[in-house]
């Protein structure tokens, strides 16, 4: 399809939404009793439950049904595909993989978070500073795993070095090291990626909540005789603990569906897949479409209690 046709039918798009929604008008501004106003309103938000009906319920459903089929999707196989994940050794390796991931992941860029928004908080060059850590959250995973893969690059150590990490090694002395294919400490290399990315999003949070802490209350208690770690423990850390918990279950999500560090730097090889890049290899690769179903229902039941309590919590910040 040419540029031009695909403009066409964007155009076709825009004038039937813009249609519709003139219909609806049409039909519904003479109707002014409350049945009137009730039709109003269903005119105006039927088409959106059927869009998320069709758009996420239906394949919702579907891959779930799906998950109890075989590979070609065309024999119920009841629960085998969910016993492969816990009992297949390559699987259980990618569910390590994914728990040290949501475990280290969000721990660590919240701690770097919070620490450095504590660090430069009201420093002259603060701005610089935000935007320093800031800088990778505006690259995407893909363009930050190229990145690190050049500082990853391996070659033998009597060779010049282009990796930083292995140039770093050979200047003290060490011989050099294959960063993306040592396991297990390879999936620790590229959970430093994902680290690096989402420090940003921390400190920005971070550094908001810690700016609205009232001013009274930091200096009663400096008059008291509170130290900045006194400070940092019994003042920051107890008022922004409902950002410090939305930060932590939003990366967490984030981390969950990682997909594109791993595709990027390894493909998956030595060890280093996760949930979301082995859901993409069952189904688009190896062409098993239960077990790659059942994989996505994991990746939803993991998700779904997180963004539960992610929005009771964010609801629940917004209140105060």
């Amino acid at each position: 399809m040419s540029t031009g046709e695909k403009f066409v039918q964007m155009f076709i798009a825009i004038g039937l939404f813009f249609g519709v929604v003139a219909v609806i008008l049409l039909l519904t501004q003479r109707l002014r009793s409350r049945t009137g106003e009730l039709i109003q309103s269903a005119a105006f938000v039927l088409p959106a439950v059927l869009l998320i009906c069709v758009g996420l319920l239906y394949p919702a459903i579907d891959t779930i049904y799906q998950s109890f089929r075989n590979a070609a999707g065309n024999e119920f196989v009841g629960l085998d595909n969910y016993q492969t994940i816990f009992t297949d050794s390559a699987l259980i390796k990618v569910l390590v993989n994914t728990a040290a991931w949501v475990v280290i992941v969000p721990l660590a860029s919240t701690a770097i978070g919070l620490i450095y928004a504590v660090l430069i908080d009201r420093a002259k060059f603060e701005k610089f500073a935000k935007a320093l850590i800031f800088l990778p959250m505006a690259i995407s995973l893909v363009g930050a795993s190229i990145i690190w893969k050049f500082v990853y690059d391996y070659r033998q150590t009597s060779d010049a070095q282009i990796g930083i990490a292995n140039a770093v090694l050979k200047f003290f002395g060490f011989d050099t090291y294959r960063f993306l294919q040592e396991q297990p400490w390879n999936t620790v290399f590229l959970i430093v990626i994902m680290i690096w990315v989402q420090a940003g999003f921390a400190m920005t949070i971070l550094s908001a909540s810690i700016k609205a802490i009232p001013d009274d209350i930091v200096e009663a208690a400096r008059l008291d005789g509170a130290g900045g770690l006194q400070l940092f423990r019994q003042i920051t850390v107890p008022s922004i603990r409902p950002s410090l918990i939305v930060v932590i279950t939003t990366i967490s999500i984030t981390t969950l569906k990682a997909f594109d560090i791993v595709r990027t730097t390894t493909g998956g090889n030595f060890d280093t897949s996760v949930l979301a890049y082995q859901f993409y290899v069952e189904s688009f690769r190896s062409f098993n479409q239960g077990l790659g179903a059942a994989l996505a229902v994991l990746i939803f039941v993991l998700v779904m209690p997180i963004v539960i309590y992610n929005v009771r919590q964010m609801r629940k910040l917004e209140a105060r």
